[in-house]
């Protein structure tokens, strides 16, 4: 009894407890809570540990949005500073640039990125990179101003024939519904030529300049009117033949059928760059400005596989020779005419380029069964 009144008056007091050396006086009943850690200290400080968690978090995110701007910014940079031309960068650059308008239709994936993480500088950053790839792109996808040509009409047709193993039937029918005036063969073989004039070619088109060679290495020439053939282009890789002909109210035409090699390599590459240097010029810049007739008085057209784009500098080299490009002149120039099907991204690296006095009326692609090109056909006013 002594005993249990002791408790009752012990636990009255209070309750002490003693736990290793530390002893704590607290009032009976009350539960024990266990010590605060740094992480949860109601204070709001964060343990070492914690803090270096969200620094990292911080870090990986600011990364990644920043990466991916310097991804799409240093190809938009190349694209603008003439990457296929810079020395010992080319071989690389040259076949990159090629895919530029799907590098630039995949440019909002930073922007995006950016704004997820929280990272508002590199999502303006990357909206800068979006927008000078898209103005680099778009201008080819849009119709643009003709000048006023009220000259004879020219059909053009150009075709690569993939070692001559394109259907010669389609070739023909593609001639007879165009009406074309001329047409533009690559990789034309000797033996190929009888089994395209044996499908009616030269019933259609009974004039001919050819210098054929074999694998991918010929060209040729046909067309309605009388063709006298021009001196070889020098130092060519792949044979692109030039002739001049007359149309009907005496208007003189110079055509060449273009195919240098494609830009793979580094030796390729030069030939490449010196191939397309060597065509001739178009109308100079002061005549073309004042609508005036080159000093020859010819209109000169440039058709076939150009393996390049419009946006390798060294085409739009060419261009500002005196030369526009008849699929970007209506909107047209983002139709891949190689590579349809493949696994390879489909380019557009065949072309017409006429004297930039000559209005476009139309551009068709064609496909052209037996090849990996596709044909193009450009109906032009001359000036």
């Amino acid at each position: 009894m002594a005993g249990l009144a002791g408790g009752r008056a012990t636990g009255g007091a209070g309750v002490s407890e003693t736990s290793g050396d530390d002893t704590t006086d607290r009032p009976a009943g009350q539960i024990p809570l266990p010590a605060l850690t740094g992480e949860d200290d109601p204070s709001g400080r964060s343990a070492p540990a914690t803090g270096g968690r969200k620094r990292r978090g911080r870090a990986w995110r600011s990364w990644v949005a920043w990466g991916g701007v310097a991804a799409w910014g240093t190809f938009a940079l190349l694209r603008w500073v003439d990457g296929d031309r810079i020395p010992g960068l080319g071989v690389l650059t040259a076949p990159a640039l090629a895919v530029t308008p799907y590098v630039a239709a995949t440019a909002p994936i930073p922007v995006v990125a950016a704004l997820v993480l929280r990272r508002p500088r590199a999502a303006i950053a990357a909206g800068l990179v979006t927008a000078g790839l898209a103005a680099a792109v778009l201008p080819r996808a849009i119709p643009g101003g003709q000048p006023a040509a009220r000259g004879p009409e020219l059909r053009v047709l150009t075709a690569n024939l993939k070692f001559g193993s394109a259907a010669p039937d389609r070739v023909v029918d593609l001639v007879r519904r165009t009406d074309a005036d001329v047409l533009s063969l690559q990789e034309y073989p000797p033996e190929a030529v009888a089994k395209f004039e044996r499908a009616g070619l030269t019933g259609l088109l009974p004039y001919k300049v050819t210098d054929t060679r074999w694998g991918a290495a010929g060209s040729g020439l046909y067309s309605k009117y009388p063709l006298r053939a021009l001196p070889s282009l020098p130092k060519t890789q792949m044979a692109m033949p030039s002739a001049e002909f007359t149309l009907p109210g005496g208007r003189r035409v110079q055509i060449t059928a273009v195919h240098p090699v494609p830009p793979i390599n580094a030796e390729s590459l030069g030939d490449w760059k010196r191939d397309l240097g060597e065509l001739p010029s178009g109308t100079s810049t002061a005549a073309a400005s004042a609508g005036g007739a080159p000093a020859d008085g010819v209109t000169r057209v440039l058709a076939g596989d150009f393996n390049a784009t419009l946006d390798h500098a060294t085409l739009r080299r060419l261009l500002g020779r005196g030369y526009a490009d008849a699929a970007a002149r209506t909107g047209k120039g983002l139709i891949p005419t190689w590579g349809v099907g493949q696994a390879s991204p489909p380019l557009t690296i065949d072309h017409v380029l006429l004297d930039r006095r000559c209005a476009v009326r139309d551009v068709v692609v064609l496909d052209l069964p037996g090849s990996d090109h596709r044909a193009v056909y450009a109906r032009l006013r001359l000036p």
